[in-house]
This record gives C-alpha cells, sequence and structure tokens, in this order.
C-alpha cells in the first residue's frame, strides 16, 4: 500500500516541490550513500541498459561533461547528462540530448520517491539525483554521464556503478567535508572507480592515493602523463598515447586538460576520432557560465570559479581578452578559500566591487573586502549582485572589461540581465 502524498504536494508545482524538498532534511550537505541506497532499492533503480559514464574532481567537471556530450551527440548516440548546481533553471541540472529536462517528468518522479522513502530522510541532492536516475532509467539513452555532487566516494550518484570513471583535478576545495590534503581529497574522488572498470585521471601530478586505490580494486586506470600527454604551443596543442597522435588540434574555449581528458574517454568508449571530428567538437563546446562572454562595449566575461584551481584557470584566460582596465563583480560562499581566490586577481585589478550573497552559505561583502591585500584599490562593498554589477556596468569605459565571478549565484543573478 502506497502511502498518501502530503496534502501540500497535491497538484504541486515544481518549484513548490523544490521548496518543499529543501525543508525535509536538517542537514545542506550530508554526505553518505545508505539513506539513498535504501530507497534505490525501493525503487528498483537501475542504469543497466546504459553505458555510465561518472565524472568527479575539484574544477572541470562540467567542461569535460559538455565535450563528451557534444561528441558523443555527433557520433549519433542519445545522450543524458546529469548535473549540478544549476545557473538559472533547475530543469537545466538533467539534459536529454542537450534539452533541458521537463516539469512533468521530474514531478511524477518526487511524487514516487516521496512515497517509496518512508521515514527516511533525504537531502535536497539526494532526492533530485534519485529523480535523474529514474528518469534516465525510463529513457534508457545509450549514455548516462553522472556529475559528481561534492567528492565523489560518498556522493550521491555513486549509488550507480561507473562503466568509466572520470577524475578530471585534484585540488583543495570543500576541506570540511573532504580533507585539507590533495591525497586525502584524491581517497574520496577515487571512490567513484570501479574493478575492472576504466578510469580517466586528468590530474597532471601524481596523487598517490588515487593510484593505489586503483590498484587496489583493479580499476583500469590511464593516467595524463603516462597514458595520454599533451603539448601546446600559441597556434595549436597535440594529443599523444603510445597508440595514437592527433598533431593539429585547435586551442579550445574551455581549459584545454578537461578537452585531453575527455578525449581519452572517447578513444576508450571504441569511437572513432580524427582530427577534423575533435576540431568540430572543440569549436562547438562553449559552457554556460565558464568563460562566456556575454556583452561587449565593456566586456561581460562571467565565470563560475570559487577557489584557486579555477581561479588559476581564470587568470590564465585573461590574457585571451584585449581590455584597458579589469572591474571585478565577486560574491563568494563563507566555506571557500576566498582569500587564496581573490588574491590571484591583485595583479590585474583596478575596481573591485563585491557583494553579499543572499543564501545560508554566503558570505558577506565586508569578509571578501578583509582578505584583499593593502594593495587593492578601489574596493566597494554591496548588499547584492545586482547593486554591485550595476556600479561596475557606470564605472567601466567601452574598452574595459568587467569580470563576474566567485560562485554560481553571482553568475546567475548577471547572466539572466543578458539571456
Amino acid at each position: 500500500m502506497t502511502k498518501p502524498l502530503p496534502s501540500q504536494l497535491s497538484n504541486a508545482s515544481l518549484d513548490n516541490w523544490l521548496s518543499y524538498l529543501e525543508s525535509i532534511h536538517s542537514q545542506e550537505i550530508d554526505l553518505g550513500l545508505t539513506r539513498i541506497n535504501q530507497v534505490a532499492e525501493r525503487l528498483a533503480i537501475s542504469l543497466g541498459a546504459s553505458t555510465v559514464i561518472t565524472v568527479a574532481g575539484t574544477n572541470g567537471k562540467g567542461t569535460t561533461c559538455a565535450f563528451l556530450e557534444n561528441a558523443l551527440l555527433a557520433k549519433g548516440k542519445r545522450v543524458a547528462v546529469y548535473s549540478s548546481p544549476h545557473i538559472e533553471r533547475f530543469n537545466e541540472r538533467l539534459r536529454i540530448d542537450k534539452a533541458d529536462i521537463d516539469d512533468a517528468p521530474l514531478i511524477q518522479a518526487f511524487e514516487r520517491i516521496e512515497q517509496a522513502r518512508g521515514d527516511i530522510s533525504l537531502t535536497y541532492y539526494e532526492y533530485t539525483t534519485l529523480a535523474a536516475l529514474m528518469i534516465c532509467q525510463e529513457i534508457e539513452p545509450d549514455i548516462v554521464i553522472l556529475e559528481v555532487g561534492l567528492g565523489g566516494r560518498l556522493d550521491a550518484t555513486n549509488i550507480i556503478d561507473a562503466d568509466i570513471a572520470v577524475i578530471t583535478s585534484i585540488d583543495l576545495d570543500h576541506q570540511a567535508f573532504l580533507g585539507n590534503t590533495k591525497e586525502l581529497i584524491g581517497f574520496e574522488k577515487a571512490g567513484i572507480m570501479r574493478g575492472d572498470k576504466i578510469a580517466v585521471v586528468g590530474e597532471p601530478r601524481k596523487i598517490h592515493s588515487i593510484v593505489e586505490h586503483a590498484a587496489s580494486i583493479g580499476a583500469k586506470a590511464l593516467y595524463r602523463g603516462q597514458d595520454f600527454n599533451v603539448e601546446v604551443n600559441q597556434q595549436a596543442w597535440q594529443y599523444q598515447t603510445k597508440a595514437c597522435t592527433f598533431n593539429h588540434l585547435t586551442l579550445p574555449n574551455i581549459p584545454l586538460d578537461n578537452v585531453a581528458t575527455a578525449i581519452t574517454v572517447l578513444r576508450h568508449l571504441e569511437l572513432s576520432l580524427d582530427e577534423d571530428f575533435i576540431n568540430q567538437v572543440i569549436s562547438q563546446t562553449q559552457v554556460v557560465g565558464r568563460t562566456e562572454l556575454v556583452a561587449q562595449h565593456p566586456q561581460v566575461l562571467l565565470d563560475v570559479a570559487h577557489n584557486p584551481h579555477a581561479a588559476r584557470h581564470l587568470v590564465a584566460a585573461l590574457s585571451r581578452y584585449q581590455f584597458n582596465q579589469l572591474h571585478c563583480v565577486v560574491g563568494m560562499l563563507k566555506d571557500k578559500d576566498i582569500q587564496g581566490t581573490l588574491s590571484l586577481f591583485e595583479e590585474h585589478i583596478a575596481h573591485w566591487y563585491l557583494t553579499n550573497l543572499a543564501v545560508p552559505r554566503g558570505a558577506q561583502a565586508r569578509e571578501l573586502a578583509a582578505t584583499l591585500s593593502d594593495r587593492a584599490q578601489n574596493v566597494n562593498c554591496f548588499d547584492n549582485v545586482e547593486q554591485a554589477f550595476k556600479m561596475a556596468l557606470q564605472t567601466a569605459e567601452d574598452n574595459d572589461l568587467i569580470l563576474v565571478f566567485g560562485s554560481f549565484f553571482t553568475v546567475a543573478e548577471v547572466r539572466k540581465l543578458y539571456v
């Protein structure tokens, strides 16, 4: 006998459901697979009809997933991608052949989960992950790409056994949950690997915990710098393995490291690849909120970089843009390495526009300002992102660059003004 839905969910909209999901668990982040596994078993969730690629990493997950998605679609595959967080609409979290999922399948999945979970408490992320998996099970795409939300070993996506596990990069982030060294974080990411299955590690530095875990479970691990390599010059780059070399690849809009990692995955899906095809996919792959140029005169560049590793990539990417002065609109979560992130921009900065984020984990603008060194000039604090960005627009000249970064929340507030 199925239990009745709570009265407030009768004929509820997607927004009603999402508000409800935010209220039913005491912690926003509560890692562990026990609760979600119990509910998944009751729902008989299985993705056995699809090839599953699970992607973990400190940074680069979204761009790696996007490149894989574009390449696989170009090869005629039906592809589902589950990712988080979203920029503007919750539906962005599940794409079927690049189309955001409609409300109705999500609501139907939520109704089934609510009836199945009984007294088991689920986090918002666990609940929504189950819904995505249920929809993928019903649709049966050729490929399901699961982007890990946090860590890997204890992330909700890890209830599914990956046919190919991918680790894009390892750096310090979410230390309260994953550990305060790269070795500890690497071990958590390596938890998505499975014995006798391919694991592609794009992190160029050797992380012993990953190597040791892969060996201990018998994963077929492929490592950057050992099994595949990259060489870059000013105009092009090369992808190299013992079996093949692509010599004349164009420089991508997304981090090159993630393209190389994705190519390695594609090769082990036994797809035919050549330089023309790879360059075609490179030209097609631009990811929302990742070095996304949304305006000119002044230029407005959006990037969700929110930790030092991503910030280093963003600083390097600025060399591709011609501008006079740089104006940074920044809002961050308080559990991030704020000083380590902002300090990387100080050599370039003429103007700072620091903003509060109106979310539970959001940092206050004054907290951001306190981390800046004495070299920082023209530092202004604002109550919200819209105020900060409007002041940047008023101040910037036509040949300046306004850079909006620090959080998905920050980027979403500005992006909706343009898209």
